[in-house]
């Protein structure tokens, strides 16, 4: 498990180290400096004739450094400061001063040369307004230059926190950065001109990361096999729980094949489909391991067998292929009214849900224990009422808003998937890819978390696991079958054969 910050985290630790442990800021600039040349180093760029950016703050400092290390290297390099004098922080002018006395030139305008290596290091993660005007010209001009390029900490240009762009952004092919991710760096439009990022120890830590809930953390491939349900040998099936899915409107059994199928894959003892009729002969010959158990729409008491089966069940899954029905709304609010058990809800069940009066959520409140919500960006701004856009642009405060009033945990899905519960730091997901944007995907999640939810791991460690398993099912697929070919069936394979490689490699 690794830690992903915003700015103002970064700044808090970077301080920690300077005022309370005692490590100068200008020993943490060299260390910083030396880390992003190892690092070109082993991604074998050509440094033989480099371009150094600098701006007034922190960042230009670690620049300057940079390109102190070029120069003493026999480098040639060329260096120019687009920041203002009058504005730079003491450790820039000692590194200017220095840098200066052994002989470079700082130049304040961008040569028109051509170089093999453009090193970015005007902003860095300080930077919280639009970028116009001269700094704007900068790093077009940077921008324009067709030598491989390298951002320090950050491009400049974007937000460390959002990954928005911040009017215009330099493109690095290479982001260094240091201690620990930033939050901009792992969402889009961030990700695309951070390039691939490199995280460098340069000797920050903060051994209360652990006990804050205002974090962002990810998981690692090592982190799964520890974090998955036992598989005791001495055990059967009643011993890894029992899931009802109440999934598939008529017409609809795509969706509760793909999630039941999930929920065995990632190891649950049982499953049980709660569908309508027609759905029955072909989720037999899809799924025979499933139990199907049926409700006919034309019949007086088609759902009176609800409450036994709500009885039998460990976890409940509802929504999927599910539909918004007049039989689906009742069916979905007889479900919640009676269950007293964990439940996954996913899909049609959260448009229904978003269709609940606020006296009819307060009354649900009373009366939930442990849901899961997995909604998509679009369903989400129908349960909160915020635009997709402003879901984007805020989208962890809105995340984590909406879990503290209505006390659930919820998986907002996108290309960076969050998972969020009260008294937890944000899950953030960089697992998955744009191969998984395909029908049946969300299905297949449901059921995953389902599943590890049936084998007793707490709702929000299931969710957090079910999400980061499935964008790593994702991955496999996408291996196997490319990025325009892979469907929901691939992604249940691709996690039976990650979990098997997993296990294989801890051997």
């Amino acid at each position: 498990m690794k830690y992903i910050l915003t700015a103002e985290q970064m700044k808090a630790a970077d301080g920690r180290m300077i005022h309370e442990i005692g490590i100068p800021s200008l020993v943490l600039m060299e260390r910083a400096a030396l880390q992003c040349m190892a690092a070109m180093k082993e991604e074998q760029i050509d440094l033989s004739y480099a371009l150094v950016v600098c701006g007034s703050g922190n960042n230009g400092g670690d620049g300057f450094a940079v390109a102190r290390l070029l120069a003493e290297e026999g480098k040639r390099v060329d260096v120019c400061f687009a920041g203002k004098l009058e504005s730079r922080s003491e450790e820039t002018k000692q590194q200017m001063h220095i840098l200066e006395n052994l002989g470079v030139s700082v130049g304040n305008t961008l040569p028109e040369k051509e170089y093999s290596v453009i090193i970015d290091a005007v902003f860095g993660i300080g930077l919280c307004r639009n970028i116009e005007g001269h700094y704007q010209n900068v790093i077009e001009q940077m921008n324009r230059y067709q030598g491989y390029k390298v951002a320090i900490d950050t491009p400049s240009g974007i937000s460390a926190d959002t990954g928005e762009v911040l009017g215009c952004a330099f493109r690095a092919d290479l982001t260094v950065t240091f201690a620990y991710a930033k939050a901009g760096q792992v969402f889009f439009p961030g990700s695309e001109y951070a390039g691939k990022v490199l995280v460098k120890d340069i000797g920050i830590t903060d051994p209360g990361f652990e006990n804050r809930d205002d974090l962002y953390f990810m998981l690692e491939k090592q982190d799964v096999i520890s974090r998955m349900p036992e598989r005791k040998p001495d055990s059967n099936k009643g011993s890894y729980g029992r899931v009802l899915l109440i999934a598939g409107s008529r017409g609809m059994s795509g969706a509760a094949y793909l999630s039941a199928h999930a929920a065995y894959m990632v190891g649950a003892g049982l499953v049980r489909i709660y569908t309508e009729e027609s759905n029955r002969q072909i989720l037999q010959q899809l799924l025979p391991e499933a139990i199907i158990t049926t409700y006919d729409e034309m019949a007086l008491d088609c759902f009176r067998e609800l409450p036994d089966l709500l009885q039998w069940a460990d976890v409940v899954c509802i929504g999927c292929g599910l539909g918004i029905s007049e039989y689906s709304r009742r069916l979905f609010k007889m479900t919640l009214e009676m269950n007293r058990k964990p439940c996954v809800i996913d899909a049609d069940g959260l448009n229904l849900l978003a269709e609940f009066t606020e006296e009819e959520r307060r009354k649900w409140a009373r009366q939930k224990e442990q849901y899961v919500l997995t909604p998509h960006m679009k369903e989400m701004s129908r349960l909160t009422g915020y635009p997709v856009a402003e879901l984007k642009n805020h989208r962890n405060a809105l995340l984590r808003e909406f879990v503290e009033k209505m006390q659930v945990v919820c998986a907002m899905k996108d290309s960076r998937t969050l998972v969020a519960a009260c008294g937890h730091p944000t899950f953030l997901n960089l697992s998955g890819n744009a191969a998984m944007a395909k029908a049946g995907s969300g299905d297949v999640l449901a059921g995953t978390i389902a599943g590890l939810m049936a084998q007793n791991l707490p709702t929000f460690d299931a969710a957090v696991l079910g999400v980061y398993l499935h964008g790593l099912a994702g991955d496999t697929a996408r291996e196997e079958c490319g990025s325009y070919s892979v469907l929901a069936e691939d992604l249940i394979r691709g996690l039976g054969r990650t979990l098997k490689t997993l296990e294989e490699n801890l051997k």
